[in-house]
């Protein structure tokens, strides 16, 4: 039987376990597309950082590598912003881009991408153009290989459109172990550090959430009578936020960082990102007396650290070997985390009365998405997530991410709530239209401020109140879900707002609310 470049690639992914693919098709990819097969899932997005976006949400909702179909250079080019935020947050997906005729490339034909190995990196792990057509399914099943390798994260092929219609050998899937124990003398030094220590510190990153070792973490943290935080600007949770040990999420300051972690004499950071700055500061990285270590499965990442001892070692394997080595001993527990108070009740609403409406109507096995950076501390003090996998954002900074990644992660199989600022949902607005078209169970909530509040507080503290282009006034939200076909609705004032959120996620399908909220104090990176 003679197999074609597209015999193999289709089979390799089914045996992977592929069962949808992403994309926003063109030209160069209609030889890859001919004959679609009736057991793949083509979830069509209206832009290609939607379309990255919502297959990052499908693969951290599955826990496989996600396959994604973009078009060409251009294509590849609207992608890259979102490219960039998996894989700054560590997001398996398999990017196939077309590119044009093998024979014509040497002329710079229209929609050529030059150098297409070379345009999406340093943000992706590998890249590659095959040299010759059968090359190319050995070349999926080495980028699936790379993508499930921690660290995890994106990798890029670009195929000649001719491609498809060659003869090409069928790749057997060959399996990817991923968990690696550490240096056993550097796993021993951790653990009798943390053992004698007078005031143990964890701080968690989005690495325990990818790795499944929430309850490791947890016995961990336990057992040490440690507190915990979570590294800067998580994109993910990894310890229930609601435990007495919890502390909060870092501030993305050096001398905040600091002040946080005054009294800890061992600091272990856990699949963390410890030193992710937003706003420069100088001074010390720690307080006086306090010993770091770091535990990640990134080479690259602990070799950045500034300060403290590395163990390189995928996270649940490492606090796995912890476990068998640290002693339990008598310690006083850290300080219970301040309360907080309910938000006043008054029009008109601001971010925190949303935010304790939501903890009180949302669905226990809710997957909550948050985009609204200027209300970030505030829905954390809120909104606690207990739950493995509960909350998902960007850990990495280059909007529009929310929208498209609570679609994909909705189609993955659980209700999703998207709490997404104004600013932000226009970055990706069409990951509504994706989410009609296929059902996705997601609500989602606009808070609308008519601006970019974020640069807003960071031009205050930067002393340029007035910074021009932050104002957003005039948009419908609500016109414009109705408009891509989803059903929506406006909060008119606080009486309104219980009965909206209930509406809103008893939804069959997607549904948005958008609720006008002004800014109370601007506390984001003080």
């Amino acid at each position: 039987m003679t197999f074609t470049v597209r015999d193999a690639v289709f089979g390799f992914l089914r045996d992977a376990g592929v069962d949808t693919v992403f994309g926003n098709p063109g030209s160069t990819e209609l030889r890859m597309m001919r004959d679609w097969p009736g057991d793949l899932t083509y979830v069509l997005g209206l832009q290609e950082s939607v379309v990255v976006g919502a297959a990052a949400g499908h693969a951290m909702g599955t826990g496989r590598a996600a396959v994604v179909s973009l078009h060409s250079a251009g294509g590849v080019g609207h992608a890259l912003g979102a490219v960039f935020n998996a894989f700054r947050d560590r997001v398996p997906l398999r990017l196939i881009a077309g590119q044009q005729t093998r024979a014509m490339l040497s002329t710079r034909p229209f929609l050529a991408a030059d150098e297409p190995a070379t345009f999406p990196r340093p943000y992706v792990k590998w890249s590659a153009q095959p040299d010759r057509a059968e090359d190319v399914p050995g070349a999926v099943a080495e980028a699936y290989r790379v993508a499930m390798t921690p660290p995890r994260g994106p990798v890029f092929l670009s195929v000649p459109e001719d491609d498809w219609d060659r003869a090409a050998e069928p790749v057997a899937l060959r399996a990817v172990h991923h968990d690696f124990v550490g240096d056993p003398a550097g796993l021993r030094a951790v653990a009798d550090a943390l053992s004698g220590s007078r005031s143990p510190c964890l701080v968690i990153g989005p690495g325990v959430d990818d790795d499944g070792a929430h309850a490791a973490v947890t016995d961990l943290a336990e057992r040490l009578t440690a507190a915990v935080w979570l590294e800067p600007l998580s994109g993910r949770s990894g310890f229930p936020e609601s435990h007495r040990l919890f502390r909060g999420f870092l501030p993305p300051v050096r001398d905040r960082i600091r002040a946080a972690l005054a009294g800890h004499d061992v600091v272990v950071t856990v699949g963390a990102a410890l030193f992710k700055f937003h706003v420069h500061v100088d001074g010390p990285f720690l307080p006086d007396g306090t010993r770091l270590f770091h535990l990640d499965c990134d080479p690259a990442l602990l070799a950045r650290q500034p300060v403290g001892d590395s163990v390189l070692t995928t996270v649940r394997a490492g606090v796995s070997t912890l476990l068998t080595l640290v002693s339990a001993r008598d310690r006083a527990a850290p300080p219970a985390r301040p309360g907080v108070e309910p938000a006043p009740v008054r029009d008109p609403l601001d971010a925190a009365q949303v935010f304790d409406a939501l903890r009180a109507a949302l669905p226990a096995d809710a997957v909550v998405v948050e985009e609204a950076p200027s209300h970030r501390e505030a829905f954390h003090a809120r909104v606690p997530i207990d739950r493995p996998g509960g909350f998902l954002t960007t850990g990495s900074g280059a909007l529009g991410w929310g929208l498209p990644v609570a679609v994909g992660r909705a189609l993955a199989g659980t209700r999703v709530v998207c709490v997404v600022g104004d600013g932000s949902s226009m970055y990706s607005i069409q990951a509504v239209w994706t989410a009609v078209r296929h059902r996705a169970p997601v609500t989602f909530v606009v808070l609308n401020n008519g601006g970019y509040e974020a640069v807003k507080q960071l031009g205050r503290r930067l002393s340029s109140p007035a910074t021009p282009g932050t104002e957003l006034p005039g948009i419908d939200f609500v016109a414009l879900a109705w408009g891509l076909g989803c059903p929506g609705r406006r909060v008119r004032s606080c009486a309104d707002l219980p009965d909206a959120l209930a509406a809103a996620l008893a939804a069959d399908g997607p549904f948005l609310l958008e609720v006008p909220i002004v800014d109370a104090v601007a506390t984001a990176y003080r």
